[in-house]
């Protein structure tokens, strides 16, 4: 296997007889059992993470974020380790509720909440809503709601893609500052338990240059509250965003370094300006999936359309993964049955559908693909399958968790009868 991808696979990856293992299960035996496309997810790699976060802020609440991969499987698994869920919709709820995440470990989000969604947070008694809008807060508390939070925007630019951005100036998600001191002002007239403050600054985050400044913005917003309102947050929750490596020469910070860099910039800021330190929640997604994720692919038509372009078709393509497409993800690439042989050339990995954009990988070395082989795409565990659809009709792919030789469906592939299930 190349030296470079050590770094992108899980934890359990390795080659054995010039086969790629993951959880000790052969890539070929996975993709005989289960077909492909399949999404295969490790679970130590998921339980190393979330000790992870949980070693590095033994104090603080953490949080899956469903969105990187909603599934009731890893929801558990994370519940176990004592983690709960950021949820954003009627239905991400309802998965932290069927996977039995306790309610005091769930946080509501939301640009645009239904009065369906807040009454939902109300029945669960879930731990906090955060408050997005002004409009927001008196239907809030007409829902039911009792604690809640309000999102602040700093008008931070992160350094990430345009599109997860999420804390700059005219973002969507929360308030400017003005607005976020008079939802305070109103929420506590409303009759909700305002608790805290909410700051996410953007997903796939390499660099801890722009959450640190937020920690400090935060820190003296907090200050400014006080002074304005005589109200201080007691709790204080930062998101999620951190990001992971998923190609040669792009290395993410590990989730200690990370929270250990918030933490110590969020102790010194709060003690700067004289202010009780806050209870803290964190929110991370891809961070704890991605790694864990490897898409296993079939093989097809290896075509030659160029001097310098060379197509490897793959059984699936921007349905399953449309990150390429979105944000110019870039991937990497192996075959997975032929571990241990050098590459011959560069190839551009392309799928089945009808765009001319369908191309998962631009150029990745790989030795002479043919038909049947199995081609493992690593770092696909968040915001792939979830973000998936059935484009040209093509059904979505199973996922299967695997550990200590043994794999378990947790994600049925789609039939084509599924496909058929809501025409009327």
């Amino acid at each position: 296997m190349r030296a470079d991808l050590t770094d992108l696979l899980p934890a359990s990856a390795a080659v054995a007889d010039g086969e790629l293992s993951v959880g000790g299960v052969p890539a070929s035996e996975l993709a005989e059992e289960f077909g492909t496309p399949l999404v295969v997810y490790c679970e130590r790699t998921m339980l190393d993470q979330a000790r992870a976060y949980r070693a590095a802020a033994p104090d603080a609440r953490v949080l899956y974020s469903l969105k990187a991969f909603q599934s009731l499987a890893l929801l558990r698994l994370f519940a176990a380790e004592g983690l709960g869920a950021d949820v954003s919709t009627l239905g991400e709820l309802e998965f932290a509720r069927r996977a039995d995440v306790p309610a005091d470990r769930i946080v509501v989000h939301g640009n645009n909440k239904s009065d369906d969604e807040l009454r939902a947070a109300a029945a669960a008694d879930v731990a906090f809503v955060v408050l997005d809008a002004l409009d927001e807060i008196e239907r809030a508390a007409a829902a039911g709601v009792r604690r809640a939070l309000v999102r602040a925007t700093p008008g931070i630019d992160a350094e990430t893609h345009e599109a997860i951005k999420t804390a700059h100036h005219g973002s969507k998600f929360g308030l400017p500052p003005e607005q976020t001191l008079e939802a305070i002002e109103r929420g506590r007239e409303a009759g909700l338990q305002l608790a805290g403050l909410h700051v996410h600054i953007g997903s796939q985050l390499l660099e801890l240059g722009a959450a640190k400044m937020t920690v400090e913005w935060l820190a003296g917003f907090a200050a400014e509250c006080r002074e304005r309102l005589d109200w201080v947050p007691e709790v204080v929750d930062l998101g999620g965003g951190l990001g992971i490596q998923y190609v040669e020469g792009e290395p993410a910070p590990s989730p200690a370094l990370f929270v250990e860099a918030l933490l110590d910039r969020l102790t010194r800021a709060w003690q700067l300006h004289g202010l009780p330190l806050p209870r803290l929640i964190l929110e991370p997604g891809r961070s704890l999936v991605g790694r864990a994720g490897v898409t296993l692919y079939r093989v097809g038509t290896v075509k030659q359309a160029s001097e310098t372009t060379t197509y490897v078709a793959i059984d699936g393509g921007m349905s399953d993964n449309p990150r390429p497409q979105l944000y110019g993800a870039r991937y990497s690439a192996l075959l997975a049955n032929r571990a241990d042989e050098a590459p011959v050339g560069s190839y551009c990995v392309c799928g089945k559908h009808c765009e001319s954009g369908d191309v998962l990988i631009d150029r990745v070395a790989l030795p002479e693909p043919k038909r049947d082989d199995v081609l493992a795409v690593p770092a696909t565990g968040a915001y792939t399958l979830g973000m998936g659809s059935n484009y040209n009709s093509v059904t979505r792919p199973a996922a299967v968790l695997v550990a200590n030789g043994q794999a378990t469906l947790i994600r049925r592939r789609e039939t084509i009868d599924d496909l058929f299930a809501f025409e009327a």
